[in-house]
């Protein structure tokens, strides 16, 4: 059990257990979605994921977040997990809110948004339907996605948020995106990418200004590796990244030089 997932189980176990009793129905109330007030008490995209309308709603919810949390946590770390989490939930809550009229409670949409992002990162890792039939991760979001979006769509009176569900997958999906795109492997690659081809004369004449002085000796067992490929093969066998590389050990006044 990983951090962030037993304390979202412990929250959204306490607070059922305060709604079961009937204690403070006035903070309960306070914590519903109602898509009429949503402008005036924004804080509901939050807390309605906290509260649930029956002890089996709790337990699929649980269950979910039970099975499929502990290893994206694990992946991506509890802070960024814990943002995923809200953000499927803040989603979810948006999106049924500007397509339903009805009041929103449970952790449904945040749970979506948690399958889904298992489902982004292990697509082919088997999953039991009901306990018994096997489906491949991806599968399984795309069919509960289909199923939410036809029972939405159709306007069907089953007292279940579809549209939140369908926005749970959408602020995890969103997240991730933004997660993968920005990603210091992203943004390197996006640098290696955007270092233009130069002519041969501009690359001898960047060549000679390469300082190897205090380098680290890893670094510079590098540098002369690149160096003795240019001398075996010329100067048009470097790679965008041994550019990029190189562009380190000229002096900074030269560096723009060397990449453009």
């Amino acid at each position: 059990m990983t951090p962030w997932v037993l304390r979202l189980l412990v929250a959204n176990i306490v607070v059922f257990g305060i709604q079961t009793l009937g204690m403070m129905p006035g903070v309960i109330q306070w914590m519903v979605l109602y898509p009429q007030d949503v402008i005036t008490t924004p804080w509901t995209l939050v807390t309605y994921a906290f509260l649930h309308g029956s002890f089996s709603h709790i337990l699929f919810n649980m269950l979910g977040l039970f099975i499929f949390g502990p290893r994206v946590e694990s992946h991506i770390g509890g802070r960024r997990f814990l943002t995923m989490y809200i953000a499927a939930a803040v989603v979810g809550g948006l999106l049924s809110v500007m397509l339903s009229k009805a009041p929103i409670i449970g952790a449904s949409a945040a749970i979506m948004g948690v399958s889904f992002a298992f489902a982004w990162f292990w697509p082919r890792t088997i999953i039991y339907l009901f306990g018994a039939v096997p489906v491949e991760a991806w599968l399984m979001v795309l069919l509960y996605g289909l199923y939410d979006l036809w029972s939405g769509a159709g306007g069907r009176n089953t007292g279940i948020a579809h549209f939140a569900h369908l926005g749970g997958y959408l602020g995890a999906w969103l997240y991730l995106w933004g997660l993968d795109h920005w990603s210091p492997s992203k943004a390197f690659k996006r640098k290696v990418e955007s270092v233009p081809k130069q002519t041969e004369k501009q690359l001898k004449a960047n060549l000679d200004k390469v300082n190897l002085e205090g380098v680290h000796e890893l670094s510079r067992e590098e540098v002369n590796r690149i160096l003795d490929k240019i001398s075996a093969q010329g100067m048009g066998s470097l790679t965008a990244q041994e550019k990029l590389f190189l562009s380190n050990f000229v002096p900074p006044d030269d560096r723009k030089s060397w990449t453009q």
